[in-house]
């Protein structure tokens, strides 16, 4: 009997300590809500935390609240002008809104941190483009492919750009590099080449 009840009582034992606690209010998992207005305090509390901005602005970004992921990345810039990482979301972020002259002056300045970024060139070429500056598209678009000549991308940007100035044989010469390693890109530039052909 007395084993009965020592078996009987680990048993109760066990089973109480392998339940699971009841969730408090302070385990709920994080929402993306809370999460905003978390931020939003330490923003508050310390308006000087230029991680916590950025940590904002990446949440904006994340719900396409562009105009207001633009205000925390200044925010970001003016305390601390050295994070050269907020002036390239800064750029994409002006693309996003259509605001192609401040993208220009935000890629810039990104690309006084990052020369050797051929990303940020070819954004920049893009903004350039969207304002009418062929020459500086065409320009940027070069340099873009100077640091990384397999940039597919690049190259199909530049043909394109190229195409706009009425330079088919140029626009051709781009095709004919994509061919070499991104058949795929090499097709879609082919396809726009010959549009411009009829």
């Amino acid at each position: 009997m007395r084993l009965l009840i020592l078996v009987l009582m680990t048993s109760l034992l066990i089973m109480a300590c392998s339940k699971e606690p009841e969730k408090t209010a302070e385990q709920e998992p994080v929402t993306e809500r809370t999460l905003f207005e978390e931020v939003k305090t330490q923003t508050i509390k310390n308006p000087g935390d230029p991680e916590a901005w950025y940590h904002l602005a990446d949440l904006y970004e994340r719900s396409a609240m562009y105009r207001e992921e633009a205000d925390a990345l200044h925010k970001v810039i003016a305390i601390d002008p050295q994070r050269g990482y907020a002036s390239v979301k800064l750029g994409n972020t002006y693309n996003r809104l259509g605001q192609y002259q401040e993208a220009i002056k935000s890629y810039t300045r990104a690309i006084t941190f990052f020369p050797k970024n051929p990303v940020l060139y070819n954004n920049l070429a893009i903004s350039y483009g969207k304002v009418g500056r062929a020459d500086d598209e065409i320009m940027t678009l070069q340099k873009a492919i100077t640091l990384r000549p397999r940039y597919a991308t690049a190259r199909y940007n530049l043909g394109i750009a190229l195409l706009k100035k009425g330079k088919r044989s140029e626009a051709l010469i781009q095709y004919h590099e994509i061919d070499k390693f991104d058949a795929g890109v090499a097709t879609a530039l082919k396809k726009e080449i010959d549009k411009k052909e009829k």
